[in-house]
């Protein structure tokens, strides 16, 4: 196993380790995206993702390099995740190239296939490529919601996926596929733990969550990450607010009881709210 710089981290199957807790950069764009980027690595965060479909994976490499060169971390200390579409098909190794170029570094710790699509299977020969190539260290997919849909990349796959990233939420917990995708040693990453845009207050008024808020003495969201971490999910919450950040990175000095933690599995509904 590689050497680890995270306080809190997973081991891949890959051989190497990710943290538990990043920041997500979708929606955010320009200098907005490389100042939550910057301060999200001084508050702390070693996991940062991004993807091609974002357009802005030359603000976070722009992010990510002004903490290095400010001595607040080192490149070996970060972990980078972006994605390519499937409709890379005509070029993947180029898009490969393409994000490395724009992140500005001679490797990426991770790159997910986007969403299931037309051509993702040769999609994630060429991210195989990339790992034979020292390109890419871990490679895994996105937006693949079944046993069946993982399979269908396993069975054709020379390096099984490190990483599953979904959508995962107190109201969208899918236990069975991550049950079933640990016998691989494939981690599954949630975005949108707050359930998205729209409905974050729902998910944060909740009656049980707003409980669990006061007895531990922290906010709704930090119950809710601190649920996701106690459950073996790697957690990529967004935002642009400063404070935010700093608030959704303090869940690593308390933890929810075994009782608490069934009191959150009992919000599943199975209702997502996205539909990549």
């Amino acid at each position: 196993m590689s050497k680890s710089f995270f306080s809190d981290s997973v081991a891949l199957n890959s051989g190497f380790n990710m943290p538990r807790m990043g920041l997500g950069t979708w929606k955010l764009t320009g200098m907005v995206a490389e100042e939550c980027v910057y301060h999200a690595l001084k508050v702390g965060y070693r996991l940062i993702d991004t993807a091609r479909y974002y357009r802005n994976e030359v603000n976070v490499g722009n992010g990510i390099r002004r903490a290095i060169d400010e001595g607040i971390i080192k490149r070996e200390e970060i972990f980078i995740t972006t994605k390519i579409l499937p409709d890379n098909h005509n070029s993947p190794d180029t898009a490969i190239d393409d994000s490395l170029r724009v992140l500005g570094f001679d490797y990426i710790d991770l790159i997910l296939i986007h969403q299931p699509g037309r051509w993702d299977e040769e999609g994630y020969h060429a991210l195989e490529r990339g790992v034979k190539a020292g390109k890419v260290r871990s490679i895994g997919i996105s937006n693949y919601y079944t046993p069946e849909e993982f399979d269908r990349i396993r069975d054709t796959a020379q390096i099984v996926p490190a990483v599953v990233q979904n959508e995962n939420h107190p109201f969208y917990q899918n236990a069975e596929l991550q049950a079933y995708v640990k016998k691989f040693g494939t981690v599954v990453e949630s975005w949108d733990p707050f359930c998205g845009r729209g409905n974050t207050q729902r998910i944060f008024d909740n009656e049980t969550i707003q409980q669990l808020a006061v007895k531990y003495l922290k906010t709704s969201a930090q119950i809710i990450l601190r649920w996701h971490i106690q459950e073996n999910y790697v957690v990529i919450p967004g935002s642009s607010n400063k404070a935010h950040i700093e608030e959704n990175f303090n869940v690593f000095d308390f933890r929810l009881s075994a009782y608490d933690m069934n009191l959150i599995r009992a919000l599943n509904k199975k209702k997502r709210f996205e539909h990549w």
